[in-house]
C-alpha cells in the first residue's frame, strides 16, 4: 500500500480510542500524529535506510545505448547456477537504463518456472513519473531474449515484474539443496521492519515516553501497517527475529494498485467520522448511523452510478 493509505489507517486506529479522541477535542494531536506516524514507519525503515546497507554480489548494469537482453537473462541464469553450485546465498541488483534528464528505457523481466526459463523484453521508454513517452524501444540491439533456469525455481512475487525509472530491484537467491533456490524479490524489504514484535517494541518504547495509552496506539497503528501489506503478494516477515522469512501475501491487491489504496483511505476517512460522531457529546447514535450510510456508502455509490452512466453515453 502507498504511504498515504498506511497513513490515514494509522489515524482511523488512533479515532478508535475514546481517550484519543477527547485529547484531539481538547486541542492535543498527540495520538492521532503518533498514530499515523508508527503506521508509515516500517516502509520508512526500509526505504530510507535498509536498502541502502544492502550489499550485491552481482550487479546487472544494461548498456544505455544498445539493447541487450540476452545479457540480462544469461546473467540471471548464471547467478541461479551460481548460488546452486556454492550452496550460499547470491544477492543480485538489477539497474535501471536512464536515457535522459526525465527518459527511462523500461524492461521487463518474467519468471516462467513452468517453462523453466526467464524471459527479458524491452518495452516503452517512460518519464520519472513511469508514464509511456514513446511506445516502443529505440535503442538498436535485441529486445528480446530468454535463458534456461537450469534448476528448480520458486519465487514469492508476481511472475512479471517492470523495471523503469529511478532504482531497479534487489534479488535474493536462496538454495534450497534438492528443491532448487528460492527467489526472493526486494530481499531488504518488509523483513525485521515489518514484524508484528517490532511493532511491540515500539509501543514499549512509546510507553515509557508518552505512557500506556499512546503505547498502545503505536503498536495498533504499526501492526496495521504490517496486516495491510499482507494483503499484496509479497507478505512480511510477521514474526521476526523468531522467524527468517517472509510470509506469503494473498495476493489480493498489488501494492501501487489505485482502487485498493482507495479504497481503504475511503474506509479510514468513514471511521474516522463515524469515531468522532459517536464519541461527540450529545450525539445521538442513530444520527450517526445515518451520516455514514449516505457520506460513506450511498453517495460513494450514486458517484460511481453516474461515472459509468455518463462513459456510456460518452464512450
Amino acid at each position: 500500500m502507498k504511504g498515504i493509505t498506511h497513513f490515514a489507517a494509522g489515524v482511523a486506529v488512533a479515532s478508535c480510542f475514546p481517550y484519543a479522541v477527547r485529547a484531539g477535542m481538547d486541542g492535543n494531536p498527540l495520538y492521532f500524529l503518533l498514530g499515523g506516524c508508527c503506521a508509515l514507519l516500517p516502509d520508512t525503515i526500509d526505504f530510507k535506510f535498509s536498502r541502502f546497507f544492502h550489499r550485491h554480489d552481482v550487479e546487472i548494469a544494461p548498456d544505455p545505448l544498445q539493447a541487450d537482453a540476452g545479457m540480462i537473462a544469461q546473467a540471471l541464469a548464471d547467478a541461479l547456477a551460481a548460488a546452486n553450485e556454492a550452496g550460499r546465498t547470491i544477492f543480485v541488483k538489477l539497474n535501471t537504463i536512464r536515457l535522459g534528464s526525465d527518459r527511462w528505457q523500461r524492461y521487463t523481466l518474467t519468471w516462467d518456472t513452468g517453462a523453466g526459463h526467464v524471459a527479458v523484453d524491452y518495452g516503452a521508454v517512460v518519464d520519472t513519473g513511469t508514464n509511456p513517452l514513446e511506445p516502443v524501444c529505440p535503442l538498436p540491439g535485441v529486445h528480446h531474449a530468454t535463458a534456461p533456469l537450469g534448476t528448480s525455481v520458486t519465487y514469492d512475487y508476481q511472475a512479471t515484474v517492470e523495471i523503469d525509472a529511478f532504482d531497479g530491484p534487489a534479488l535474493a537467491l536462496v538454495p534450497q539443496g534438492a528443491r532448487g533456490v528460492d527467489i526472493r524479490f526486494l530481499p531488504w524489504h518488509r523483513a525485521w521492519s515489518h514484524s508484528l514484535v517490532a511493532g511491540l517494541l515500539l509501543a514499549l518504547a512509546v510507553a515509557v515516553y508518552w505512557g500506556l495509552s499512546a503505547g498502545v496506539v503505536a503498536c495498533l497503528a504499526y501492526a496495521s501497517h504490517v496486516l495491510l501489506d499482507q494483503l499484496g503478494f509479497m507478505g512480511s516477515n510477521l514474526f521476526a527475529p523468531f522467524t527468517r522469512q517472509r510470509h506469503q501475501g494473498l495476493g489480493l491487491a498489488h501494492s501501487m494498485s489505485v482502487f485498493p489504496n482507495l479504497l481503504v483511505v475511503w474506509g479510514a476517512i468513514c471511521l474516522v467520522f463515524w469515531n468522532l460522531a459517536r464519541l461527540r457529546p450529545g450525539t445521538q447514535p442513530f444520527s450517526g448511523i445515518a451520516a455514514l450510510a449516505l457520506v460513506g456508502v450511498m453517495l460513494p455509490l450514486l458517484c460511481f452510478a453516474a461515472w459509468r452512466r455518463l462513459g456510456e453515453r460518452w464512450g
